[in-house]
């Protein structure tokens, strides 16, 4: 038999330098393999972040925002609310200014006062007082106010109302004596109507009045005269 030519290991055992060589090789390759595994799982994660940067924009960059300038419509301004009601309308016409003002009388005495009143066509009402005096103190509306024909101005006197003599009037036609009353600084009063001639007076003629004092006029139909000649017998 012819034998074989053998190194001794027969039964594949290494040596001890052989086996730290086949030590290394086996390290070498877990190793490599522990190495590819650990570069495989990388390339997935960073294809996993790909994927999932394109599908979530708020991942990574900042998605760009779209130009929305050229599709907003331009904006309007706001509209003004609408009118619920009609504007005022003027209901009385503006007063004409007639140039006319109360005149200046304060310090004057009443009765010149009165008649620059009345040369005006203004009328007149006497205020008297209780101090001294017939000056008149203020009136009523103020002098240099606005005026117009007609107006009444209040004179407020100083002193008491002075006393008049009441005229005689009976006989006189009722307009007449009126203007006449008037003129005393007295005022008719008409009992029985301001119709035909007085015919009686009260107070009568004479009397002592004041200023403002009333006097009633009665008027009516003069009575006739008694005929010269008497009258027929049946």
């Amino acid at each position: 038999m012819v034998g074989a030519v053998t190194d001794g290991n027969t039964v594949g055992e290494a040596y001890p330098d052989e086996a730290d060589a086949a030590g290394s090789g086996r390290s070498a390759k877990l190793l490599g393999g522990g190495l590819a595994v650990a570069l495989l799982a990388l390339v997935g994660a960073a294809g996993g972040w790909l994927l999932a940067g394109e599908d979530d924009p708020s991942s990574g960059l900042p998605a760009a925002q779209p130009d929305v300038s050229a599709t907003a419509p331009p904006s309007e301004a706001p509209s003004s609310p609408a009118r619920t009601t009609a504007p005022a309308t003027r209901t009385t016409a503006p007063t004409r200014s007639t140039g006319l003002t109360v005149p200046p009388v304060v310090g004057t005495d009443f009765e010149d006062a009165r008649d620059e009143l009345r040369d005006l066509r203004l009328g007149w009402r006497l205020v008297f007082g209780a101090e001294s005096g017939r000056d008149v103190r203020r009136t009523d509306p103020p002098v240099g106010s606005p005026v117009s024909r007609g107006t009444t101005v209040a004179l407020y006197v100083a002193g008491p109302a002075p006393e008049v003599s009441v005229p005689d009037l009976v006989g006189d036609d009722c307009d007449d004596a009126a203007e006449d009353l008037v003129e005393e600084g007295l005022y008719p009063g008409y009992p029985t109507g301001r119709t035909g001639v007085v015919t009686a007076q009260a107070p009568a003629a004479d009397s002592t009045a004041h200023w403002n004092d009333k006097v009633a006029l009665t008027c009516g139909e003069e009575p006739g005269e008694p005929s010269a000649e008497p009258p027929p017998t049946p």
